[in-house]
């Protein structure tokens, strides 16, 4: 059995996918410490580890993963046979990279638009050529919540919830009406704009915060929570 363990640190959470033969098994929620990662080493015994990082990480980490796992760290370098027409390579997220080599392993020879549910939503455009074109960054659901309770003398900072009426009764339902339905709305004109440029493309989702709006978008979506691990896994393989 091979196992690779696929780590990405993101700015809200550090998560590691467990990947057995290619098969997602299990999440794993981190703090990203040394100690840490050296002790699921000890317990998983992968023989190939990577890293997708967009935090300043503590470098211990890359050293134990290097010294104890066939080690890959995701960057512009990196293979991955995808090419970035306007030259911008060095300012791509190594969480992006992960997601295209993910959609374009799902639907190869198609334009694709992934969408990430995480700190910040990301809309990325990748053509039938395996170009990617771009796309945008906006505001989180987490940094939403939160800036309404900043920024406003006695709003809450609540829990995000999928489940609420579209016209709140309450200040928390009037929130998450207006936070994750006015982003559900958001997520659906951008890919309506999309749709005026080209005639067919796939949409995809995923990220942490998938499950509070898969039920809220209108547009045909293919929704994969774990896809940044298995863009990982190829991109592990394909630079072994």
């Amino acid at each position: 059995m091979k196992k690779t363990l696929c780590f990405d640190f993101g700015n809200s959470r550090y998560k590691c996918g467990v990947l057995e033969n290619g098969v997602f098994i299990r999440e794993i929620i981190l703090d990203g410490s040394a100690e840490e990662i050296k002790t699921l080493l000890e317990k998983e015994k992968p023989q190939k580890t990577i890293l997708s990082s967009v935090v300043l990480h503590d470098e211990k980490v890359d050293e134990i993963l290097a010294t104890n796992s066939h080690f890959h760290k995701v960057s512009y370098h990196s293979n991955l046979d995808i090419s970035v027409p306007s030259g911008q390579e060095r300012t791509v997220g190594s969480d992006r990279w992960a997601m295209l080599v993910g959609a374009v392993n799902l639907f190869p020879k198609q334009h694709n638009l992934i969408i990430g549910l995480g700190s910040c939503i990301t809309f990325n455009f990748v053509n039938k050529f395996n170009q990617f074109l771009g796309g945008a960054i906006s505001p989180g659901l987490n940094m939403r919540l939160k800036s309404l309770q900043h920024y406003t003398a006695q709003l809450p900072l609540i829990e995000p919830d999928w489940n609420f009426p579209l016209i709140g009764y309450d200040t928390r339902t009037n929130i998450l009406s207006g936070v994750i339905g006015g982003m559900s709305k958001e997520i659906d004109g951008v890919v309506d704009e999309y749709k005026t440029k080209y005639n067919k493309f796939n949409v995809l989702l995923t990220g942490g915060d998938l499950p509070f709006f898969a039920s809220h978008i209108k547009n045909k979506i293919f929704s994969d929570p774990y896809l940044i691990y298995k863009g990982l896994y190829l991109i592990s393989e394909k630079n072994a």
